[in-house]
């Protein structure tokens, strides 16, 4: 077997995971960390890895400031609204007023940005979003990573953070096997950026059998950057704000670009505009200011996405489904129908591929939508993540300790889905917070903060007999098989995930229960998950590949339990659309306008949760702007 080699490393920064985030982590570390080592641990290729790997139509995050576009305090402001005013807005200010550059470099590197002709600035798709030739997106932004770091070792999974002996609570690199050769690597470092990936597939996917890996998010984002934090003691935050997605049915194909480009809309089965029929009911659960129609109109300022799921649903259980999307208008023009097809063939070729083998022409049919399965990950449009430090300059001393987008465990920080609180950061914000805490770890190298760091052979010869037992117990029990893959003894990682989905699914808060769940409902399920807790400490695995989903699922399985106790903490419905708590359906300012806090002991497994303050430190626009607007005639 493979794992009797170990290959061990000492570094000075590792970074775990090389999506976007990782990358900009990489490419910043060798900038201001000269003579370091630098080490990124990929569990699949770098070149076409994490969540831009199939290539992107449009970079969703930009500020266009030297176009007179917008300014980071704007984007503060749209995050906070699409997020029923929970953001950490110290961090999301950072990242916007960096993101210009990140995407400028992007371009020198030869990524082809799409320009208005006339005044040269990027072509827009929407306020936020540039349209961009992304085919090769990811392994363009791979070359910058890869020439910045001292190695890249690809296909490996890394299953756990290695602590600090010498002093509780600072970290001391990772642990995790090579998915091919069964490789165990041991990475002692000073520092770990983590920049793995957010969770899909901890709910109960729409697609069932050979669709099954047709979902939103990546298939392969597994909840790592969760699983390695939680599991090692980090506080998490927000990891109830799951995000919901309106999609073309079955294939997931995005709406953004027909809803900004094509100008598309949507309506019922009975050819009617139903949104505006549902804003009195939510304006009574959520108040008038997330959603006041008027506001919204003058300031360009977005109905909250989950509020636009809220009308698709209700409007569906109403009876009036399917939802359209009004796509015969727009593909008259040859120029619009060949945007709306490239906007697929670019990043989602199975939409293309299903409308082509179910003989829908959007040209001549208007496709159907429908919302998703829920989504854990905090670089697209939710909060979700690790309780990270800010900036010094920005952040209130409750958001600061020290080091940029250092996690509370020592020597750990986060970038793109492990930061939480920053909301539509998207691919070239990940990339911009890679870049942020690379600076920061090499900071905290220099200011001798990484020194004197102890790991014994006693833990990494304990991480290694864990990584592998499921080979051991499989190897023990296989020939006590019953009937096709039932054991007595053990599970497998595909009879888990079914069991994790169907859990999530029924007492979380899935699409099969209408996204509704309750405090009673969280407690079975709370109780249902430490019984298969425990059982998880009996899954086997019949060979490497089974290995590294049997690791694929203890990290959905930690993320899982943190939504959990989360979505039981906050006792209001803050997203309804994304989730509802039958219990508690108003959205409640008085008692939750807070961001929520927990931490997983790494000894018991038992959670604390705790509520955090929650600072506006960017005005919004005051009555007097908008009595302004009007009076120039904006109506």
């Amino acid at each position: 077997m493979g794992y009797k080699t170990i290959i061990e490393e000492d570094i000075d920064i590792l970074v775990a995971g090389a999506g976007l985030g990782g990358t900009g982590a990489a490419f910043e570390a060798r900038f201001w960390g000269q003579d370091k080592k630098i080490v990124i641990a990929e569990k699949a290729n770098i070149d076409r890895s994490g969540a831009v790997a199939q290539g992107l139509y449009a970079i969703n995050c930009y500020m266009g400031t030297r176009f007179g576009e917008n300014n980071p305090e704007d984007h503060v402001r749209y995050a906070r609204i699409d997020l029923m005013g929970m953001v950490r807005e110290d961090l999301a200010f950072d990242m916007a007023r960096h993101v210009d550059s990140t995407v400028h470099q992007f371009e020198d590197w030869g990524l082809p940005i799409m320009r208005n002709t006339k005044t040269g600035a990027y072509l827009r798709e929407g306020r936020w979003q540039i349209m961009i030739h992304g085919e090769s997106y990811k392994p363009i932004v791979a070359e910058a990573a890869k020439k910045s770091a001292d190695k890249v070792f690809n296909r490996i999974c890394v299953t756990h953070l290695l602590m600090d002996e010498s002093k509780e609570n600072r970290v001391a690199g990772a642990v995790g096997f090579n998915v091919r050769t069964g490789n165990y690597h041991v990475f002692k470092s000073k520092t770990v950026i983590c920049g793995a990936g957010g969770a899909s597939n901890i709910f109960k996917p729409r697609s069932v059998g050979e669709g099954a890996g047709r979902v939103w998010y990546a298939p392969w984002s597994s909840g790592s950057a969760y699983g390695l934090m939680i599991e090692a003691g980090a506080k998490m935050t927000q990891m109830e704000n799951r995000i919901v997605l309106a999609r073309f049915k079955d294939g997931y194909g995005p709406v953004g670009a027909y809803f900004l480009h094509l100008k598309t809309y949507t309506q019922n089965c009975l050819g009617e505009e139903y949104e505006s029929n549902w804003w009195p009911q939510l304006t009574e659960m959520v108040g008038k200011e997330y959603l006041d129609i008027e506001a919204s109109h003058l300031t360009h300022r977005p109905i909250p996405t989950c509020l636009r799921n809220h009308a698709l649903i209700n409007e569906v259980n109403a009876g009036r489904g399917p939802i359209h999307m009004v796509t015969m208008e727009a593909f008259q023009d040859p120029h619009l129908e060949e945007i709306g097809w490239h906007n697929f063939l670019g990043m989602t070729v199975g939409q293309a591929v299903l409308w082509a083998a179910t003989d829908v022409d959007p040209k001549y049919e208007n496709p159907e939508l429908t919302t998703s399965e829920p989504y854990v990950m905090g670089s697209h449009a939710t909060g979700c993540g690790a309780w990270c430090s800010g900036p010094e300059d920005v952040s209130p001393p409750e958001y600061f300790w020290g080091y940029n987008r250092m996690t509370t465990i020592e020597g750990l920080f986060g970038a793109g889905d492990a930061v939480g609180g920053t909301p539509h950061a998207f691919s070239s914000g990940s990339f911009t917070e890679g870049r942020l805490a690379a600076k920061a770890a090499c900071k905290y190298i220099d200011d001798g903060k990484g020194e004197g760091i102890v790991v014994s052979d006693a833990q990494i010869q304990r991480r290694k007999e864990e990584i592998y037992k499921p080979l051991e117990t499989y190897k023990v029990y296989s020939n006590e098989v019953v009937a096709g893959s039932v054991n007595p003894n053990f599970i497998n990682p595909r009879q888990g995930l079914d069991r994790l989905q169907k859990l999530m699914d029924e007492y979380c808060g899935g699409f099969g229960v209408n996204y509704m769940t309750n405090e009673k409902l969280l407690q079975i399920g709370l109780k249902k998950m430490a019984i298969f807790g425990e059982d998880l400490d009996k899954i086997a695995a019949s060979d490497i590949h089974e290995l590294l989903r049997a690791w694929e699922l203890k990290h959905r399985f930690l993320t899982s339990e943190s939504v959990f106790q989360h979505t039981l903490f906050r006792k209001e419905t803050r997203w309804p659309g994304y989730y509802y708590r039958g219990d508690a359906m108003k959205l409640d300012d008085e008692n939750w306008h807070v961001l929520t806090v927990s931490r997983r002991d790494p000894k018991t497994g038992e959670y604390t949760m705790e509520k955090a303050p929650l600072y506006h430190l960017v005005g919004d626009m005051e009555d007097k702007d908008l009595a302004k607007l009007k009076a120039e005639g904006h109506h």
